[in-house]
């Protein structure tokens, strides 16, 4: 694409050559002349004036000296737009490997595409456009929905309800048993796991991270929510729309995650937590047992608090030593007993 042209599609200003084509994205400092790039804040603005990036996009008041830019409202974004101009999504080939066993009563979709050592159980249906890699796995009942992506190795246990447009990468495990035990008789005994696991449309879900089912209920993932690796959903989770869960974050059973809610990595959620919309839980933070977490607040730590509050801790912490130092010089001043 020309400069022009990708400035046209992202209602831009062209400052530099606008006849120059475009025939990749690249990052700044990767970047030839051919590629697109971009530059979000002071710090990126300063390497795109060494960049030999063909074009870059800037926001708003932002200039580069010598280079040809676009200026656009929100560059990140904008960037995303071109590249998928740029980039066009992968096309698979329709039809199913010979090596794919597919059940007689299952259902696929002519135009979908269903890899070698797929195995598709009894009424199965897996809709348009939809892509099933290496060595996937649906099981007896499962509904896959249009335009999806099954990367190698992913396995969807029965029942399972995927909507459209939903991205699961390798290794993904969705419907498995949930971690549930009554402890009688001097021994734990399996509580039924007999519900399911709903996940709407457009979310996407990264390799390695598991999804139970509901014990009795079932565990929703709501429109538009991105999970990132190895991440662990238990039994009866229901997370709300547009959230974004990093890595290796752990969420147990029969707790509520709403709407716009962010949670970095490695963040540990009890069972039964209240988590309200647009709420933010800030890496390693621990929220205890049928907590709730207030909507649009941010919380750190464990247990998780008020970030302002958590940061007042610790750095009174940093004084502790300090502090010991001179109790301790204190206490030898002070006159001992003759007891």
């Amino acid at each position: 694409m020309k400069v022009s042209e990708i400035a046209e599609l992202l209602g831009g200003r062209v400052a530099g050559t606008a006849a120059r084509e475009i025939r990749g994205v690249a990052a700044l400092e990767t970047a030839s002349a051919e590629d697109l790039s971009f530059a979000e804040g002071p710090r990126a603005l300063s390497k795109a004036a060494s960049s030999q990036a063909g074009c870059i996009l800037v926001g708003e008041g932002a200039a580069v000296e010598g280079r040809t830019t676009i200026t656009v409202a929100n560059p990140k974004w904008a960037f995303v737009r071109a590249s998928n101009a740029l980039r066009p999504r992968q096309l698979f080939e329709p039809g199913i490997h010979p090596t794919a066993v597919v059940h007689p009563e299952a259902q696929v979709a002519a135009d979908a595409s269903v890899g070698p050592g797929v195995v598709i159980e009894r009424q199965a249906r897996v809709g348009s456009r939809t892509r099933l890699a290496a060595g996937v796995t649906l099981g007896e009942g499962v509904e896959v929905g249009a335009d999806c992506i099954l990367y190698p190795r992913v396995t969807v246990y029965p029942g399972v309800r995927i909507g459209e447009r939903v991205i699961l990468h390798s290794g993904v495990v969705i419907g498995s048993d949930g971690f549930g035990y009554v402890f009688a008789e001097g021994r734990h005994h399996k509580f039924p796991q007999l519900g399911s696991v709903a996940i709407e449309n457009d979310v996407e879900i990264g390799s390695n991270t598991t999804v139970d089912r509901g014990s009795l209920g079932t565990t929703v993932i709501g429109e538009g929510t991105k999970i990132d690796n190895l991440v662990q959903i238990a039994h009866n989770v229901r997370i709300g729309r547009h959230s974004v869960i990093a890595a290796q974050t752990g969420i147990s059973g029969s707790s509520e995650i709403g709407n716009y809610v962010v949670m970095a990595g490695q963040v540990g959620v009890g069972p039964h937590v209240h988590i309200e919309d647009q709420a933010i839980i800030a890496g390693q933070s621990g929220v205890l047992d049928g907590k709730t977490v207030r909507k649009g607040s941010t919380v750190w730590g464990t247990p998780a608090r008020p970030i302002a509050q958590i940061k007042k801790i610790y750095a009174s912490l940093a004084h502790l030593p300090d502090l010991t130092r001179i109790v301790d010089d204190l206490s030898r001043r002070l006159p001992r007993s003759g007891h």
